[in-house]
């Protein structure tokens, strides 16, 4: 008599599933870094810039939530950027033991070139998907986010 093949669901929880969106995560970084290059500009890098444009976050600790970094390793990239002319820091008045980030007139230059860049390799990434098969890639992403969201608590 043979074996019954494992479920699909049964799969994903052998690990599967981790391995899966790693292997996405790392396909997309790879994606939008050859797009940005030309810009020198990282991914890590265009999403504090995105960051700052979306009101999402100015403050080494908002960054480091947003990209789960330490803050060695998120001040570290604060400095790449600096140096590149694309943010600065200035004081924060609510706070005199931190300060604010905020993009250069360079920085705000770059972004939209950046942002077109990331489109560019989104729409690749999503190419030969149909409207509906979007729908359900979002629809079942963000399930996936509110379960492991759901399970942190």
């Amino acid at each position: 008599m043979r074996n019954a093949s494992p479920s699909v669901l049964d799969e994903l929880c052998t690990g599967e599933l981790g391995f899966l969106v790693t292997s996405v995560r790392n396909g997309i970084h790879e994606a939008l870094d050859r797009e940005l290059a030309p810009l020198q500009i990282t991914v890590q890098q265009y999403v504090v810039l995105n960051c700052i444009v979306k009101g999402w976050g100015r403050t080494l600790s908002d960054f480091c939530r947003v990209l789960a970094y330490d803050s060695g390793a998120m001040t570290r990239l604060l400095d790449r950027i600096a140096a590149k002319g694309f943010i600065r820091r200035v004081e924060n008045e609510a706070d005199r033991r931190s300060y604010l980030i905020e993009l250069t007139e360079m920085g705000q230059a770059a972004f939209p070139q950046a942002r077109q860049a990331t489109e560019v390799a989104f729409r690749r990434l999503l190419a030969g998907f149909s409207e509906a098969e979007g729908e359900m890639l979002h629809k079942l992403l963000s399930r996936l986010l509110m379960n492991a969201r759901s399970d942190q608590g």
